[in-house]
């Protein structure tokens, strides 16, 4: 049991938590996760990735989105109650050294992840470029956290609602047309780490990329979240989560991302109805 000590809602949908859990806090290191469970009956497990820990209060914060049946049940939970599981830290951590200039390309939640590989990258000695990209600037989060490490900030929003008018990869291709970086990590959707890949591919910029395919037990056994990585099958939850983006099969993981799609459509209107209702939000299926 992880008590919730702290919770905060950042946006429309998205909530940070501070969660008591003085060992995980202790062994966590920048691009680890962890993986809950909100019900132990019915709940799917679910990996969100350590935004932030501190030992001395002995507490990790994680930041999600309710888009799904499990984020929105976790949404439900209150300062006191406890998160019945929670396992971690999981996955390899970022590989950090002094790369010269690092940028890192974050869109939406991928802020989250982002900020404690931004602050080990910048601890390394790395000239450190953030990109954050949303859709617009109310669903911008993480911006103090990531500016306070950052020596260059861009923001990018779809509707140019904020910063820039245009997807994250137009700045990232002017950094790789002019002061080249020496390395790039990507973290958010699918699709935009894809295209990140893409743009600093001709460039020749070592590129990483935080996957977030499905997940079940964490450990490897149950190879849901298999990806092809460079022509070999890796799993994301101990070879990653971070991967060489240009080697990543981006067109197989986006397959997989799909195959329970109607399923969690049909989870998340039902846990919506249980919310509309006054019900506890527990509508396994």
């Amino acid at each position: 049991m992880a008590k919730i000590l702290e919770k905060e809602q950042l946006s429309s949908d998205v909530y940070k938590f501070v969660i008591e859990a003085p060992l995980i806090a202790e062994e966590r290191q920048a691009g680890q996760f962890i993986i809950l469970q909100t019900d132990l009956e019915s709940g799917e497990r679910i990996p969100l990735t350590i935004a932030d820990a501190s030992k001395e209060n002995g507490s990790i914060t994680i930041i999600f989105q309710a888009v799904g049946k499990t984020t929105i049940d976790l949404s439900q939970f209150k300062v006191g109650d406890s998160i019945p599981v929670l396992t971690g830290p999981l996955g390899s951590p970022t590989h950090i050294e002094n790369f010269g200039h690092a940028v890192c390309i974050c869109g939406g939640i991928g802020a989250a992840p982002m900020y404690p590989i931004a602050q080990a990258l910048k601890k390394a000695g790395n000239k450190v470029t953030v990109i954050l990209g949303a859709r617009r600037q109310d669903l911008i989060i993480m911006e103090k956290e990531l500016r306070s490490v950052a020596d260059e900030f861009v923001v990018c929003t779809d509707d140019g609602s904020y910063g820039r008018k245009c997807l994250v990869t137009e700045p990232l291709k002017e950094l790789c047309e002019g002061t080249k970086p020496n390395f790039a990590i990507t973290i958010g959707p699918p699709i935009m780490m894809k295209f990140c890949a893409e743009t600093t591919r001709p460039y020749g910029v070592k590129t990483y990329a935080s996957l977030n395919s499905i997940m079940v037990d964490g450990t490897g056994m149950c190879g849901c979240c298999r990806v092809t990585v460079g022509g070999s099958v890796k799993f994301v939850c101990v070879d990653g989560p971070e991967f060489d983006a240009h080697l990543v099969d981006w067109s197989n993981m986006l397959k997989r991302m799909g195959t329970y799609k109607q399923r969690e459509a049909l989870a998340k209107e039902r846990a919506l109805e249980k919310l509309k209702t006054g019900e506890n939000c527990k509508c396994g299926i």
